[in-house]
């Protein structure tokens, strides 16, 4: 509700508003519902490091598209190891489109605000991902919103949209889940029932 407040601006504007999963799902939908705006995902996944899946070194879209970081050689992520990771998650990509919406389309971006939802960015992986996917669907504009982010991850993502909205930049970031009281692991059931209702709504 606190990023919905800070978006408010586009309400009346008709936003689509777009959720990476899983974490953002339910966060999406109810700032869809504050803006009157519509509520989708965009899929995408992040590639994690040799021996510590969590850390992003990139990040790959469901058409194939990577984003490579520029420290991914540090942390021992050689060519051989990104083409199997890619390799790996194009299939939860797939899958995952299979279980969410196996039959429906996603909305059409085209001359809209579009907003594009995480529930926090750590190394900017996974959005530059996601902003890459739906510029490409040709928006009228493209905004980036988050609760919390690294400064030095969102400062790398404000090229790639036209506008960042962030609510807390810790200068002394760990990880996203620190920033909230509450911060339990997204399941696909609970994705699946979002969007059912969503489309139900309809």
């Amino acid at each position: 509700m606190q990023l919905a407040l800070a978006l408010k601006a586009y309400k009346g504007r008709h936003p689509l508003v777009i959720a990476i999963p899983r974490g953002a799902v339910g966060m999406a939908r109810i700032i869809a519902h504050a803006l009157d705006g519509e509520f989708d995902l965009v899929l995408v996944h992040k590639l994690g490091a040799p021996g510590n899946p969590e850390l992003a070194v990139g990040a790959i879209d469901e058409l194939g598209w990577r984003h490579i970081s520029a420290h991914a050689g540090f942390h021992g992520a050689t060519s051989e190891w990104l083409d199997a990771q890619a390799a790996e998650q194009l299939e939860v990509l797939r899958q995952r489109r299979a279980r969410y919406a196996p039959a429906r389309k996603p909305l059409d971006a085209l001359d809209r605000v579009v907003i594009v939802v995480d529930d926090g960015i750590a190394t900017g992986a996974t959005m530059r991902a996601a902003l890459h996917s739906l510029r490409e669907r040709k928006p009228a504009q493209l905004v980036c919103a988050v609760p919390v982010a690294s400064p030095e991850a969102l400062a790398r993502l404000r090229d790639f949209a036209d506008e960042v909205v962030c609510l807390h930049t810790p200068a002394d970031f760990d990880a996203v889940g620190r920033y909230y009281r509450h911060f339990p692991q997204v399941e696909d059931a609970e994705v699946m029932a979002l969007l059912g209702d969503t489309s139900r709504r309809r």
